[in-house]
């Protein structure tokens, strides 16, 4: 019997199907990561900012991010918003938004410490070499603090593709999304089918997340 749910789930269909999940899980990822870095640089500088009113609203789109669970941000842009508006979301494209405030809620938090935390000096040298405040932030203070949060920003990564699974829940076709149609298809016939299928998919996730996980800490190490 065990053979048979083995069989199962590394045949060539099922395979095929778990690659084209795996896919969805990793673009959405990869995107997410990359806009959440860009916006959570622009994020981190303006929320350095001595204006009250843009240090209540940053903090008001940051504490929002961290009180609400993730998994209702993408029942609200995922049923709410398009009701609101009229408009079609696809659940990856919902993937992406969810994900990329998520992230840029995160690193933008990151650079924002990692400036204020820079010593005056930086900023002294900075107007020795007659640097104006735009210039000392784009040579020499956002440099230094990307430098910081570059590993964080990695292990963000690992996290991002483990919390993409929420998306399941929203009907989008990812890794566990393709390992539960599999369960649910052979499970009459093959009882074992979930525990080789989970199996697989935790083999899978450990691949992709612990040398990333491992590169953050070495690279960490390094910088330090």
């Amino acid at each position: 019997m065990e053979s048979l749910a083995a069989s199962a789930v590394f045949s060539a269909d099922n395979m095929n199907r778990l690659l084209e999940g795996l896919v969805v899980t990793l673009k959405v990822s990869v995107v997410s990561v990359i806009l959440s870095t860009i916006l959570g640089i622009i994020l981190g500088i303006i929320m350095t900012s001595k204006n009250k009113i843009i240090k209540v609203i940053t903090n008001l789109y940051l504490e929002s991010i961290r009180i609400i669970p993730l998994m209702v941000w993408l029942f609200i842009f995922y049923f709410g918003v398009p009701n609101v508006f009229d408009i079609h979301l696809e659940s990856i494209v919902v993937g992406y938004i969810v994900f990329s405030l998520w992230g840029t809620a995160e690193i933008g938090d990151l650079v924002r410490g990692a400036v204020t935390s820079i010593p005056k000096i930086y900023y002294e040298s900075a107007q020795a070499l007659s640097l104006n405040k735009v210039q000392t932030y784009r040579y020499i203070i956002i440099p230094i603090s990307i430098r910081r949060v570059i590993p964080a920003i990695i292990n963000l990564t690992t996290r991002m593709i483990k919390t993409t699974t929420l998306m399941t829940l929203i009907g989008a076709i990812d890794l566990v999304k393709v390992g539960q149609q599999i369960i649910e298809r052979t499970a009459v016939t093959e009882p074992l089918i979930s525990l080789w299928v989970y199996g697989f998919l935790l083999i899978i996730y450990f691949l992709i997340c612990f040398p990333i996980s491992m590169g953050a800490k070495a690279l960490e190490k390094k910088l330090n």
